[in-house]
């Protein structure tokens, strides 16, 4: 990359000093969820590698340090959710606290806390060919400070949304609101709700979080949705689960059993969505009548326009939505925004919301591998250009790997299974003396056809929606795809063959343009 050295003697300022520079392995980028996983896999399997893991925040957690809205909680079940390593001893569906305290116990029980930079901020991210090395530059966000890191293998485990704000759609008249208009990703510390009329804006998982979450704090809510979602309650438990601990039988076991039952019966559920849509729909929508009663009128707030499973389908722990609808406490309107006033929100019904709180519950912006700036031997790397390899790799971009987890399934499994094949990689490099590894299409596939990064037919969140053109393509083979599919995916990974054409591997660093 460029000297930034260059500019500052141009300009005639002297430089304070030069960027230090600290060299590692493999760098692993964020402490979240797939960060924290990926270090306790590199500690495990490769332990003679030097590793940090660097992350912009001042602690752990990625998603659940992020988002403070009141009642936040998993929308995964925990024994799926959680790594596979560590059995999960909780409830289903735990809160965030519960979440970074399972996490904070993986730190601790692997001394992964040595390995991690909070406030550490990347600035650009430059791969040299003739180096066979990545070069990170950085901001210590503490002091200021620039500073810059080499490394032989990247892993991207920096999620897949811009953690500093969420998606707040461009509605007339949000001005002349007079409340606070807040987005339930960036929550204020001292907000006081009580006795407060609040409307939230959004049908996702968060809305069904918060509304009760809110009228638990004595806020009067109204959640506002264009269009309803599909919801499922139950009780926040797993029989199986207790029975098993009641039998005292070792805990990694009842996780594994757990783990298995838990996709089981997600897969059953997926695969009858897809095959027998009308059914599905019916039995999810009779669950929603059976806990607000004969009398509630369900169009058309819980009737979905979609399939079931086209967007995630939101569990309800213990029916506590329902409960505050039943009770009074919350209520449901579908109807589109026209405008903001000074004390609520106008319908396009001409029907007016008061409201002394607005909550924007509307999603997340997209970030494609952290809105860092790459680049390849000098040249400024757009991964829209790219074909993904497994939804993990990108033509032409080497030493590079991405954790991009399920949407259906837990996020967490492909934490696990990425883990795997990057440490069984960096073994096989070793062991070869390979210094570069890019994935490139065979030469057959040169002219494959090419299409979104997700197909939107089958899933279709409106993050991935509105940014979708920024993401890497597909190709039409499996190999050439996120497929989301968990179920082929686990016998598929460890049978990934690292000696196939599809990975280019280069020994000796080249000298001049390679």
């Amino acid at each position: 990359g460029d000297n930034p050295m260059n500019a500052n003697i141009l300009s005639g300022r002297q430089p304070a000093r030069p960027v230090a520079t600290e060299h590692f392995d493999v760098i692993i980028v964020g402490a979240g969820i797939s960060g924290v996983g990926s270090a306790y896999h590199m500690r495990t399997q490769c332990p003679g590698k030097r590793f940090v893991v660097l992350e912009s925040k001042d602690s752990f957690g990625g998603t659940w340090h992020t988002h403070r809205y009141p009642g936040v909680r998993s929308d995964s079940d925990l024994y799926t959710f959680g790594y596979r390593f560590k059995p999960w001893m909780g409830k289903p569906i735990a809160t965030a606290e519960e979440i970074l305290s399972y996490m904070a116990e993986v730190i601790e029980e692997n001394d992964l806390a040595q390995h991690i930079r909070y406030r550490h901020r990347i600035d650009a991210a430059s791969w040299s060919s003739i180096e066979g090395l990545w070069t990170l530059d950085a901001t210590r966000l503490e002091s200021g400070e620039r500073v810059r890191f080499t490394t032989n293998f990247l892993w991207m485990c920096q999620g897949y949304y811009r953690h500093d704000q969420g998606y707040l759609p461009a509605w007339t008249g949000m001005d002349n609101f007079k409340g606070p208009l807040i987005h339930a990703q960036t929550w204020p510390e001292e907000l006081d709700v009580q006795g407060k009329r609040v409307v939230v804006i959004g049908s996702g998982a968060t809305a069904a979080t918060v509304v009760p979450g809110l009228a638990r704090l004595g806020a009067k809510v109204t959640m506002l949705q264009r269009s309803p979602t599909y919801f499922i309650s139950g009780r926040n438990a797993n029989d199986l689960a207790n029975e098993l601990r009641r039998l005292e039988i070792d805990p990694m076991w009842i996780h594994a059993i757990i783990r298995k039952k838990v996709l089981m019966d997600g897969a059953i559920f997926a695969r009858r969505s897809r095959e027998e849509p009308e059914e599905v729909r019916k039995e999810l929508l009779a669950g929603v009548r059976a806990q607000l009663g004969e009398d509630f009128e369900l169009e058309p707030h819980f009737s979905p326009r979609y399939r079931p499973w086209q967007q995630r389908v939101a569990f309800i722990p213990d029916g506590d939505m329902f409960a505050e609808i039943r009770e009074g406490n919350a209520s449901v309107v579908t109807d589109e925004i026209d405008r903001f006033v000074e004390d609520g929100v106008v319908l396009k019904s001409n029907a007016k919301l008061d409201a002394d709180i607005v909550v924007a519950a509307t999603g997340f912006q997209l970030s494609v591998l952290g809105d860092i700036p790459f680049s390849v031997d000098g040249l400024p790397l757009d991964f829209s250009k790219t074909v993904t390899y497994r939804g993990m790799m990108f033509t032409g971009v080497p030493n590079m790997v991405w954790v991009f987890g399920y949407f259906r399934a837990s996020w967490t499994l492909r934490v696990d299974m990425v883990a795997d094949f990057v440490c069984r990689l960096l073994k096989h490099m070793d062991a070869t003396g390979a210094k570069q590894v890019t994935p490139q299409l065979r030469e057959d596939e040169k002219d494959m056809p090419l299409s979104e990064w997700i197909d939107a037919d089958n899933f279709n969140p409106g993050y991935l929606m509105r940014d979708i053109h920024l993401m890497p393509r597909s190709g039409n083979t499996r190999e050439w795809q996120h497929t989301q599919d968990y179920w082929g995916e686990k016998d598929e990974f460890p049978e990934i063959d690292l000696t196939d054409g599809v990975f280019r591997y280069d020994a000796n660093r080249p000298s001049g343009n390679a």
